[in-house]
């Protein structure tokens, strides 16, 4: 989560350098004409990699009304005896968000953890220099645990080594994850926690590469202070996992020179790399063109590509077996809202984005983009998860949800087992600065064991329904079981507590299969999931 002094470095992007190229679009073959069919070929033999169920994480930052207000509302009607409101609690659950990140972000590299345990009415009122808003810390690291467990998802934490101490981030491992018998393990029991929490995924710091970041220092010096924090952590724990902080956005003149400094201090001692990237409509990224805003989750292949042989260069380097995954625990669409400055509030409105259509279907194409990745991304976390930047927005009364929650959603429950390798043969358009844009991206996955196969298919075409044909290789599909399309004439619609139904997914006509083959009819500016039987 940025600031912003990063705000003022991401306005200048050149996303010549960021589009994909054609192999990064599945395997895609350009060259049709315009008003060709698009023709997708699926092989359940052929698989990028086992898909990892964290790609669908989400993010809770102490930021806003993420936390206070989001999940913790003590003083709502909706919330149980822990504070937590149990519609969000519900929600969650229900959907099946797999990890989450605490507790930032920006927050994380001021906060000493240490100020949200213990009893409540002993907790300090901290003004967070990130943010510059109040923190009562009546939720910390014992009730985000609590949450997890209830909500059904993993913790993914990260650790303060912006104004922390290597020493400070082994402690938090610590107190999470070491039974009994220890200064912070026994700190834990006598809070109340007897069982230790088993948080596996840990995040060393946050955004070290950007200048607004408190405790910014060097690649080298982040690096040095990553490795210590890394071998300290595993000393109290050597089941964890932990990500080195990589780049925070493309745009900085560090991007990717501050990778491989950080990786040659550390390689050996990580298991992934941690990076970021926000997309917008806006004159600076796309010129106010929505042909070109669609096509920005190509951007997001291209980074994950350069960032993946950054890692595998320094890799070849060091001569080491280990491979690094990615973990992309940042990204969204945000452009409108800038109101960083929480003046001294508690829980302040901040960062409150209102998504309209067009939002949710560049969503679509960068879950897409993550799913192709699936083989080194192996974490991802839509920021965040409840009023900031959020596809989940409340007011005391209950919740609505934004236009992009409709993607998400779908990732969640119908992406499973492996991501197939898909040839896509779509016709292209042009837009300034980028190579030729595919109508039509897709992406899919095939369950082992149950046979069920899942595609995902963003139309760009603005103005016209496109043809798809899918050419089934080996086994032939099932019937179809589910078949959903989110469209409408009004790129900029949006919901909101007045209308929260104003964009709706709705069903797409169940397409037939003759032989080997199926083919549909997508409608314009469109993002449809088709799910098959075995």
């Amino acid at each position: 989560m940025f600031s912003p002094s990063r705000r003022r470095f991401l306005r200048n992007a050149s996303l010549a350098s960021l589009a994909a190229p054609a192999g990064l679009h599945g395997r895609l073959a350009l060259g049709a004409t315009s008003t060709a069919r698009t023709q997708i070929y699926v092989d359940s033999r052929r698989t990028v990699a086992h898909l990892d169920r964290r790609l669908f994480g989400s993010f809770l930052e102490h930021l806003g009304r993420a936390v206070y207000d989001g999940v913790y509302d003590p003083g709502s009607p909706l919330a149980n005896s822990q504070g937590f409101r149990t519609d969000i609690l519900d929600l969650v659950r229900k959907i099946g968000v797999p990890i989450i990140r605490y507790p930032g972000g920006n927050f994380v590299s001021g906060y000493n953890w240490l100020d949200g345990i213990g009893p409540v009415k002993d907790r300090p009122r901290i003004l967070d220099k990130a943010w510059n808003a109040l923190d009562t810390n009546r939720f910390g690291t014992d009730e985000f645990m609590s949450w997890c467990k209830a909500a059904g998802t993993e913790p993914l934490m990260a650790v303060n080594l912006g104004n922390g101490t290597p020493e400070q981030a082994a402690a938090l491992v610590e107190y999470c994850n070491v039974a009994g018998g220890t200064k912070w393990s026994d700190l834990r029991r006598a809070n109340g926690h007897a069982a230790p929490y088993g948080v596996r995924h840990w995040c060393l710091g946050n955004e070290m590469d950007g200048p607004w970041q408190i405790g910014h220092s060097t690649a080298q010096a982040y690096g040095y202070k990553a490795a210590d924090a890394a071998r300290q952590m595993r000393a109290v724990d050597p089941t964890v996992y932990l990500t080195a902080s990589g780049s925070s956005n493309t745009n900085l003149p560090t991007y990717l020179q501050w990778d491989r400094e950080v990786l040659e201090q550390c390689y050996e001692l990580v298991d992934g790399l941690s990076i970021h990237q926000y997309f917008g409509n806006d004159p600076e990224q796309t010129g106010g063109s929505s042909a070109k805003y669609l096509a920005l989750n190509l951007a997001m292949d291209r980074q994950i590509s350069d960032t993946i042989d950054v890692c595998d260069y320094v890799r070849a380097r060091k001569r080491s077996p280990k491979t690094l995954w990615i973990s992309f625990d940042e990204w969204n669409v945000w452009y409108r809202k800038h109101d960083f400055d929480g003046q001294h509030q508690v829980a302040p409105h901040q960062l409150e984005e209102v998504y309209n259509l067009e939002d949710a279907l560049l969503v679509g194409g960068l879950l897409n983009t993550l799913m192709r990745h699936a083989d080194r991304v192996k974490i991802a976390c839509l920021a965040q998860l409840v009023n900031v930047i959020a596809p989940i927005m409340t007011d005391a009364k209950g919740y609505y949800l934004q236009t992009i929650y409709h993607p998400y959603r779908w990732a969640l429950e119908f992406a499973r087992g492996a991501v197939l390798d898909l040839l896509v043969n779509a016709p292209a358009y042009s837009v300034p600065d980028m190579r030729p844009v595919p109508y039509i991206d897709a992406a899919g996955t095939v369950s082992p064991q149950t046979g069920e196969t899942s595609l995902f298919l963003l139309n760009r075409d603005l103005e016209a329904a496109r043809e798809v044909e899918i050419v089934w290789e080996g086994q032939s599909p099932g019937e179809v079981r589910s078949a959903l399309v989110l469209t409408g004439d009004d790129l900029k619609a949006v919901n909101s507590f007045q209308s929260p139904h104003r964009v709706q997914p709705d069903s797409l006509p169940k397409p037939g299969t003759r032989g080997q083959r199926t083919t549909l009819q997508l409608p314009p500016r469109s993002y449809s999931v088709i799910q098959w039987h075995t």
